[in-house]
């Protein structure tokens, strides 16, 4: 755990990108802090096609495929991946995040290989991720450092849609319990269905995907009513879209936080102009961090953790510099051609605290 005293936290969470909502904290205290956080990887796929799962989209991942992807350029992937992981949240957090939920990750495999890079290789990060029946044959998964987050369990939750008589497979959502810095918490890694086909014709899979996540969340609650739940994930919807606002029934501001209604920071960011992706000029905030009321204080008690501020680290170094899509985040691939870059997404994580004893 990190100790620190009001004005550090505040000075170091300034170098960082803008405030959602933060809580009112006692100067003369010092806190305990940690980070949570969510990133999409943007198709971390190996070279190889796994035969139980989509071979169409895998097969332009190997080096006789559309994107001539071959083993050089693998470890390029692996290694722009964990150069942004070795610095997320540092500034505040020097062992970076305690858990990081990832997105479009191929299989097991390749997080393994993600782990074992240098810039990260000494945080001994774990790993939960199950194999999903989502068509193109990617997964979540979880990465936390066993310093500061203990598993407990770990299970998935399918999402099944029928249009046309077809079945929809998609990612399962992924429900980790455990303690972090011995506080038990659950956390819910999630990648809703594309906007693939229109947003309004796929609107209805979003919105199936958050009734199945507010499905986990009451059964947690049900047993847990104080539960600490954080619900991640890549959403293909922002904030304040249906498949959020109605079906997890979030709220953007703690003052309007209840038993039954779940606090959502990313909205204000989306509300200001800030996103964690671009697409036509447009910014969108798919990449979301969403509390359940156990982790928000209205009367500025921090004697377990609560939330204290949200990230969305859009920093320079992830960004295209020149060209036509100058500002927009530096991604691996566009169409066949390989750009060397990050990820089509921004990570996004957050701070919590609870008083030092």
């Amino acid at each position: 755990m990190y100790i620190k005293s009001l004005l550090t936290i505040i000075l170091l969470s300034l170098i960082t990108s803008a405030i959602a909502q933060t809580p009112t904290l006692d100067k003369n205290k010092q806190y305990e802090i940690a980070g949570i956080g969510f990133y999409n990887l943007e198709n971390l796929f190996d070279t190889i096609v796994d035969p139980d799962t989509n071979k169409i989209l895998q097969e332009d991942f190997t080096p006789h495929g559309k994107k001539n992807f071959n083993t050089e350029r693998y470890y390029k992937k692996l290694n722009n991946m964990a150069e942004v992981i070795s610095k997320v949240g540092t500034k505040v957090f020097p062992d970076g995040l305690a858990v990081l939920g990832v997105s479009e990750i191929e299989n097991r495999a390749v997080l393994e290989d993600l782990v074992a890079q240098k810039q990260i290789k000494s945080r001994n990060y774990k790993i939960v991720q199950y194999d999903s029946p989502d068509a193109r044959g990617i997964d979540v998964g979880l990465l936390y450092n066993p310093k500061y987050f203990e598993l407990i369990s770990s299970k998935t939750y399918k999402l099944d849609t029928y249009s046309d008589d077809q079945h929809f497979r998609t990612r399962d959502q992924l429900l980790v319990t455990g303690k972090l810095n011995g506080e038990r918490i659950h956390i819910i890694v999630a990648h809703w269905p594309s906007r693939r086909g229109g947003e309004k014709r796929s609107a209805p899979r979003r919105i199936a995907a958050g009734e199945v996540g507010r499905a986990i969340i009451d059964s947690i609650q049900a047993a847990e009513p104080n539960a600490k739940v954080v619900y991640m994930g890549d959403l293909n919807d922002d904030p304040v879209n249906k498949s959020v606002k109605k079906a997890m029934k979030t709220v953007d501001k703690i003052e309007f936080v209840t038993p039954k209604k779940l606090y959502n920071p990313m909205e204000k960011f989306y509300k200001n102009g800030i996103g964690t992706l671009a697409w036509r000029d447009n910014w969108n905030l798919f990449d979301q961090l969403i509390l359940t009321p156990g982790f928000v204080t209205k009367d500025n008690n921090f004697e377990s953790y609560k939330f204290f501020k949200a990230v969305v680290y859009n920093k320079e170094f992830l960004k295209n510099d020149t060209g036509s899509y100058k500002g927009y985040p530096h991604r691996t691939y566009v169409g066949p051609n390989f750009m060397n870059g990050y990820s089509d997404h921004f990570p996004v994580y957050m701070i919590l605290v609870k008083e030092k004893k």
